[in-house]
């Protein structure tokens, strides 16, 4: 059954934490209850401050202490009102907000934002412990061009009509700029769009996988139908920003790592994301749950096959997946060895010649291009004593080269540049310019076999781009910008410009997003209705199982 709103609202109280008590005109920290310093959760109610229940338990026996001592002094109507309310605690460390009534964590703040004013102002006194007065502020190091004014103003009759926003619900930009790249690729989102329409010719309703955490209520959540919620509300005018706030719980109920409001990895979460989205709409390729039959529309090559992960194809692995092949050779016996790996999107190195930082007195240096990076990743490479490769037919560690080929380009190229390293204790940012192709990318050069392919099947239009704003991983800002019917937009969280090609080109690419010329004219619905008789059978396994 779809779940009621109303009755979901009733059972999670927090999720709309308006009936919390939230009482500070100031917010003063008194001193930890306890000695521990880990896993420090101040209460909302009266600003004290104790350890999780992982630790010594004291936020928790906080809170039940709380709730026998209002119910031995409960005299009044007033009080008894009070008693109904939720009481919330949040997380020194990464800000998020847990009610032990519900035994949840709460997203949504307040129609006043009083958690967010909570939130913020224990980020000022971390940057005030970490960095003295400076304030992590995200700046955008590069604003849209002149040319790139509101829609609304420079816009007429609707010619960039659904152009809509995301709000961020607390350094959720990462996850914003991922959103809004994705919706740009036409028969990727238009099969989320489509998903209900197979589901009610079918009788049935969206498939759901069940994900365990420490509520007793509801423990099913769909990640597929809250992202598809999230697409169906984007690219429609009805509004100019989109709060993404059933996702995003989603994700914490289920991505364990993104709880929280610390600025995390794009790439990372993108990652997350497209495997968590595969898994509830992967079918199998070992005959446990049968894929459609050829006559139903979906023919596949051993090539395709090969694409899956751990032998499951799902609309993930269709557009996304691409295989390479890893050759290592022995310098020593001269033995080859051969293995293919399936890929979602490729990781370029930028490479060292390009890193360096120039002063203002000296001539620029050449400027790195895209060619160069992929360039980097399929050059023959000599591994060093850190990497020796297992030889079997010497028996042993030896010196060895590696090799990367491209044996199948995906549907859509996901190409993700490595700005961000280690070095020592710190992951610094690699700030360098890459240039980049709008349209033509030409991958034929790095396919183990070009002459097997046609021409078409090896050039790429790029459709959207991810870049991040910044100095480090742990801050800065994401902002994204998307091709949509040939207009290109830049988009800020719930802020969305129309922008032009140059402002795109000039921009420090950190995820590029390429589809396939053969592919983008392939007919949208064709696709989208072959890749749906797959995805019914999930649909149907699913509601069997969960009745």
């Amino acid at each position: 059954m779809v779940r009621n709103e109303e009755a979901y609202q009733q059972r999670y109280a927090c999720v709309v934490p308006s009936a919390c008590r939230i009482y500070f005109s100031e917010l003063r920290l008194s001193p930890p209850v306890c000695r521990s310093n880990k896993s420090p959760w101040v209460c909302l109610t009266c600003t004290t401050v104790h350890c999780g229940r992982y630790v010594n338990g004291h936020a928790k026996k906080h809170f039940e202490e709380s709730q026998v001592l209002g119910n031995s002094q409960r005299k009044s109507e007033k009080q008894e009102k009070e008693k109904s309310h939720h009481s919330l605690c949040m997380d020194c460390s990464n800000f998020s907000v847990f009610c032990y009534r519900c035994d949840e964590f709460v997203v949504n703040d307040t129609k006043l934002g009083q958690v967010q004013k909570v939130r913020e102002h224990l980020q000022s006194l971390e940057n005030s412990a970490l960095m003295g007065d400076r304030q992590r502020k995200r700046k955008l190091q590069e604003s849209p061009t002149v040319d790139s004014k509101l829609l609304k103003d420079n816009v007429s009759d609707g010619a960039a009509l659904g152009a809509t926003g995301l709000r961020n619900l607390g350094n959720t930009c990462f996850m914003n700029a991922i959103l809004q790249s994705l919706s740009n690729i036409e028969q990727f989102s238009c099969f989320f769009k489509e998903l209900p329409a197979v589901a009610l010719r079918s009788g049935k309703t969206a498939g759901r996988r069940m994900y365990h955490t420490r509520s007793q209520g509801d423990n099913t959540v769909s990640l597929v139908e809250e992202f598809r919620k999230t697409l169906c509300s984007l690219w429609q005018g009805s509004q100019t920003a989109f709060s993404p706030d059933s996702l995003f719980y989603a994700i914490w109920k289920i991505m364990p790592s993104f709880r929280g409001y610390q600025q995390q990895d794009a790439h990372e979460f993108m990652r997350y994301l497209l495997d968590h989205l595969h898994r509830e709409l992967q079918y199998s390729r070992n005959g446990a749950l049968l894929p459609p039959s050829p006559q139903d529309g979906v023919r596949l090559s051993a090539a395709e096959d090969k694409c899956c992960i751990n032998g499951t194809a799902s609309v993930v692995t269709s557009i996304f997946g691409g295989l390479l092949q890893n050759e290592v050779n022995c310098l020593i016996c001269g033995t080859e060895s051969r293995k293919f790996d399936p890929f979602l999107d490729l990781s370029l190195d930028i490479p060292n010649q390009f890193r360096q930082k120039r002063s203002k007195d000296q001539e620029p240096g050449p400027i790195c291009t895209l060619r160069d990076c992929l360039r980097s990743f399929t050059d023959l490479e000599e591994l060093d004593e850190t990497e020796l490769y297992y030889c079997h037919k010497c028996k042993k560690r030896q010196k060895s080269t590696k090799k990367f080929w491209i044996q199948k380009l995906p549907k859509v190229l996901c190409l993700h540049l490595k700005r961000f390293h280690w070095t020592a204790f710190l992951r610094n940012k690699v700030d360098t310019y890459v240039e980049f192709p709008l349209t033509g990318l030409d991958m034929r050069g790095y396919l183990l076999e070009p002459e097997n392919s046609s021409p078409g099947s090896c050039l790429y239009d790029l459709v959207a781009v991810v870049v991040h704003h910044g100095s480090g991983v742990g801050s800065g800002h994401y902002t994204a910008y998307g091709s949509h019917k040939d207009r290109w937009y830049h988009f800020n969280d719930s802020t969305v410009t129309l922008t032009n090609e140059e402002a795109v080109r000039k921009a420090k690419a950190y995820i590029l997003f390429y589809v396939r010329i053969l592919f983008s004219n392939v007919d949208v619905f064709f696709f989208v209705f072959s890749e749906l008789d797959s995805a019914s059978q999930v649909i149907h396994h699913h509601y069997q199982t969960a009745h």
